[in-house]
């Protein structure tokens, strides 16, 4: 729904808007969290959340599109208990035997295995499987173990929770993502891992990022900076600063923005990847480089401006070549963004060469995100249909484009 949604029209966007817009007026960004988000237990939050998606009929999945919390809702709640951060977790429950360090190390495996799904395949059926595998350590969960596995439980939990939002968010499910992602901050917090609850508190702001939401996002980063101060590695840092530099260039603060960039090179300067948790290892020179190349894209594309549009394609480009194979939503974005940089510079030939390696890239992932980029990428190109290069482009993503409709 929301890929034709970007592909619309301006009046068909206002039609949308009034058949989906609550007759109060009220923007479906900006929703409330369900009862009893952050005050019930852990465990009984992750149990209603999991047999909800697991059940929930795809019929009404519009639903579940709506309403993602934005504003003093989203932040007072998620602040006061980040402040607080009760150990809910730790309430023992019915005992049980058998669980040990090697089951719980066996469980972390599937996370990082699941992690590294999201960044190949989107989400899809694999985020069902995600989803189960949180449900069963949630269960075990429920059940006595000594604090040392417990913590390690909970800190497998947050990295599912954190998982299956990312997912949730590449499949379009932009409601149950943040669900997700506040899932990840509890079970993170629970278990003392401020550094990993930093990283969802930046997930959550580039959702918002890309909901064009940058108060709400910057006070995301913030948040997790001051919450992680001291606990984390220079990667991790570097990776925050560049949320920040997102928010400010949203917010029309170029000077900001790019003092923030630097930042977050100076940061990465003193990265040390033995140091780092395996979730911030996707965060090297590329990730770096193509996220901001991406952020002076938005930046040339709002702006009309093609100097910037040609610094833009000089990170991409760099981005690029750098990608570690395996990392296909990654490298489909980088291409499909060289091609919209190029053709903000009125490189047309370029952009169509580039274009179609972007299309062979893209066609390898199912992620909602890359679909919407083909789609933006292919809307642009209708200005130059009289040029003969273009037509062959856009024949060649039409296929793509029909797939998502």
């Amino acid at each position: 729904m929301e890929t034709l949604v970007d592909r619309a029209t301006a009046v068909q966007r206002e039609r949308f808007a009034e058949a989906v817009t609550p007759s109060n007026g009220v923007d479906t960004v900006g929703a409330q969290w369900p009862p009893d988000s952050w005050t019930a237990a852990t465990t009984a939050v992750a149990a209603d959340l999991t047999r909800e998606d697991l059940m929930i009929d795809r019929r009404k999945i519009s639903r579940a599109l709506l309403g993602v919390v934005a504003g003093a809702p989203l932040l007072e709640p998620l602040e006061r208990w980040l402040r607080s951060t009760p150990a809910t977790l730790m309430v023992p429950g019915r005992a049980r035997l058998g669980i040990g360090l090697q089951e719980v190390e066996e469980l972390r495996n599937a996370a990082r295995v699941f992690r590294a799904w999201d960044d190949q395949h989107g989400g899809g059926l694999r985020r069902k499987a995600v989803v189960g595998q949180l449900a069963e350590v949630n269960e075990l969960l429920s059940e006595a173990h000594p604090p040392e596995i417990r913590w390690q439980l909970a800190s497998t939990m947050a990295q599912l929770a954190e998982t299956a939002a990312m997912m949730s968010w590449d499949s379009g499910h932009q409601h149950l993502a943040q669900r997700y992602y506040a899932l990840a901050v509890r079970a993170a917090g629970e278990a003392n891992d401020r550094a990993f609850a930093a990283v969802v508190l930046a997930g959550m702001a580039r959702q918002l990022l890309s909901l064009k939401q940058p108060r709400d996002a910057l006070e995301l980063v913030r948040l997790a900076q001051d919450y992680a101060a001291g606990h984390l590695t220079p990667t991790t840092e570097a990776m925050l600063y560049t949320r920040e530099a997102w928010a400010y260039g949203q917010l029309d603060r170029p000077t900001a923005f790019r003092h923030t960039c630097d930042k977050a090179y100076a940061a990465f300067a003193g990265s040390d990847p033995k140091a780092d948790p395996y979730w911030i290892q996707y965060f090297d020179d590329a990730e770096l480089t193509g996220t901001i190349g991406g952020r002076l894209l938005d930046i040339a594309r709002r702006d009309g401006d093609r100097a910037t549009a040609g610094e833009a394609a000089d990170y991409i480009g760099r981005a690029i070549t750098m990608r570690r194979p395996g990392r296909r939503r990654s490298a489909a974005l980088d291409h499909l963004g060289m091609v919209e940089a190029r053709l903000i510079e009125g490189e047309i030939e370029e952009a169509c060469r580039v274009g179609h390696a972007a299309v062979e890239v893209a066609a390898q992932t199912a992620s909602d995100r890359v679909s919407k980029k083909v789609a933006r990428v292919y809307t642009r190109t209708g200005q130059f249909t009289s040029v003969h290069a273009v037509a062959d482009l856009r024949e060649r993503m039409r296929p793509l484009v029909a797939a998502t409709a």
